[in-house]
């Protein structure tokens, strides 16, 4: 039987400079997200958009959310394959459109997953075919009404700690 789950978080505007939202330039867009036991998330608006170029901003963490959640199906299909993966890294680029009235939304998301493997453990095609079936299984991905692409690298490595220049 299938099963919900609720997450819950805190948001807190510290942004008041003493006019409250008087106007446009008269606050601050700093805010901080918690959750419990949790350290907090200094969060801001970019800074495009009057933001804290020091703090997270929503765009920024949207594109995180997919990355991460995107790691760990990638990982725990790698796991139930037998697959040793040894290290994983990202570099994540969000697209957003704005409109003319000042809205917008994402248009596409591409994931650059670079992941190394242990020597001999796993034909590097299977390994980079297990990125569209942990797509089809990130909570996030399947939240999103834009697309989320994969541009995925597969190294292998000789000795677990080490990573070498073989790509697939």
């Amino acid at each position: 039987m299938p099963e919900t789950h609720e997450y819950y978080t805190q948001l807190v505007w510290t942004g008041n400079a003493g006019a409250g939202t008087e106007n446009y330039t008269s606050y601050a867009r700093s805010h901080v997200i918690s959750v419990q036991n949790k350290p907090a998330i200094p969060g801001s608006s970019d800074p495009h958009f009057r933001g804290d170029g020091t703090r997270y901003n929503p765009e920024e963490l949207l594109v995180a959310s997919l990355s991460s959640c995107h790691m760990l199906w990638f990982l725990h299909l790698c796991s139930a394959q037998g697959i040793i993966v040894t290290a994983y890294e990202d570099e994540a680029r969000g697209v957003m459109q704005e409109d003319a009235d000042g809205g917008g939304r994402f248009t596409e998301v591409v994931l650059h997953p670079k992941v190394w493997v242990k020597a001999g453990n796993g034909n590097p095609e299977k390994v980079n075919a297990l990125h569209a079936a942990a797509h089809k299984k990130c909570f996030i991905a399947n939240s999103c009404n834009f697309p989320v692409k994969h541009e995925p690298v597969c190294y292998e490595v000789a000795i677990s700690s080490q990573r070498s220049a073989k790509v697939y």
